[in-house]
């Protein structure tokens, strides 16, 4: 009895020696931490940029086709041999610039030959006047008969028709020896010739002898949505709207205006085909190349910022707005984004400092420190 009375007064012993100990640690750890004060709220490193207010283009990008505005395949319009080729293949000519010579040898003959019997019948119709003056002089006289007139003034009517049908043959043969000298007949770049010096052409050949485009100015095809449509006719009234066409991988570009707007809209894809006609003075777009077209509608005042400010939740957009250190969010409405940068357009007004990188730190009345600001909005 007297030894579990023992135990027992030994265990309480432990109990209450365990107890001090842990309040002592307890006082001791209380007032260390006082000693070290209040801690400070968490600041996180964000990187800042402005939302501006700018002019800001409304234009729509699209992928165009370049095409010519003149083409001219050439062809021989009379049957013969060529004789000689005055062009460099693929070089620039000019309108009236001489390209092809063809053999005119039997047409000359044939020219000839109409011009002599030309002679021929303008000779026979002087003849027939004088006889005809010669029988009304008779006839007054009562020294021939009325027959042997009309007859002198049947002939001279058949010669004077004759005299036309001659002419009009010498001037077809003309024309004929016109088509074997073959000109530009406006300028630009022409292409290989298909034929060479001596070799036979003629009208039913179906391969040209050589192909002319026009390289300045040039047209720009392109599709455009059918929302688009009404804002860019107005632009058309008011001459605002351009079109620039830029060579995929290269900085070179060339501008222009809208030339024409197709009548109907595809009910397929809802696109509306654009003609721009571009300058091309340096002949930076060729025909047949594929181009990145920005059609610019008009230019507006909007507030834009880039792109990578704007965050997205189940409610909506929303940007961190910085301001005296804390990063508020700001519900904010984008209409439309471009070359990074996203126009706003409910709110912010424009001067606001907004967050590009850190948001996944932040929280709804975060402080934070600012990096560095981020160059231009």
């Amino acid at each position: 009895m007297k030894k579990r009375n023992l135990i027992i007064f030994g265990g309480v012993l432990g109990i209450v020696a365990l107890a001090a100990f842990v309040v002592t640690r307890s006082a001791w750890m209380g007032s260390g931490a006082s000693a070290q004060g209040p801690q400070r709220p968490r600041v996180v490193s964000v990187e800042l940029a402005r939302a501006e207010r700018k002019p800001v283009p409304v234009d729509v990008d699209s992928i165009g086709t370049v095409t010519p505005i003149s083409s001219v395949a050439l062809k021989s319009r009379v049957e013969t041999t060529i004789v000689s080729v005055h062009f460099e293949d693929g070089a620039k000519v000019n309108e009236g610039d001489l390209l092809f010579t063809l053999d005119a040898r039997q047409i000359d003959a044939q020219i000839e030959q109409a011009a002599g019997m030309l002679a021929k019948d303008q000779a026979q119709l002087e003849g027939a006047q004088r006889d005809l003056r010669r029988y009304s002089d008779l006839i007054g006289k009562g020294a021939t008969t009325q027959v042997n007139l009309d007859n002198a003034k049947t002939q001279a009517d058949i010669l004077i028709g004759t005299i036309k049908a001659d002419q009009s043959a010498l001037d077809n043969l003309k024309v004929q020896k016109s088509y074997t000298i073959i000109r530009a007949p406006f300028s630009g770049r022409i292409s290989a010739a298909n034929v060479k010096v001596g070799n036979f052409v003629r009208p039913a050949d179906t391969a040209p002898l050589a192909i002319i485009n026009q390289m300045a100015p040039v047209y720009v095809t392109f599709a455009i949505p059918q929302r688009v449509l009404a804002d860019l006719r107005d632009a058309m009234a008011i001459g605002s709207s351009k079109v620039t066409a830029t060579i995929p991988g290269h900085q070179r570009s060339e501008d222009g205006k809208i030339a024409m707007v197709e009548n109907s809209v595809d009910s397929t894809t809802g696109m509306v085909t654009v003609r721009g006609i571009m300058n091309n003075t340096n002949e930076t777009l060729w025909p047949g190349i594929l181009v990145a077209t920005k059609l610019t509608i008009r230019t507006e005042n909007a507030v834009v910022l880039p792109t990578v400010a704007v965050q997205r939740s189940q409610n909506g957009n929303y940007v961190f707005a910085v301001k005296e250190g804390v990063a508020k969010v700001q519900p904010v409405k984008v209409d439309r984004t471009f070359q990074g940068q996203s126009v706003i357009t409910e709110g912010l007004s424009g001067g606001e400092d907004v967050v590009v990188d850190g948001q996944l730190l932040l929280s709804d009345g975060t402080r934070v420190e600012p990096r560095a600001r981020k160059a231009g909005a």
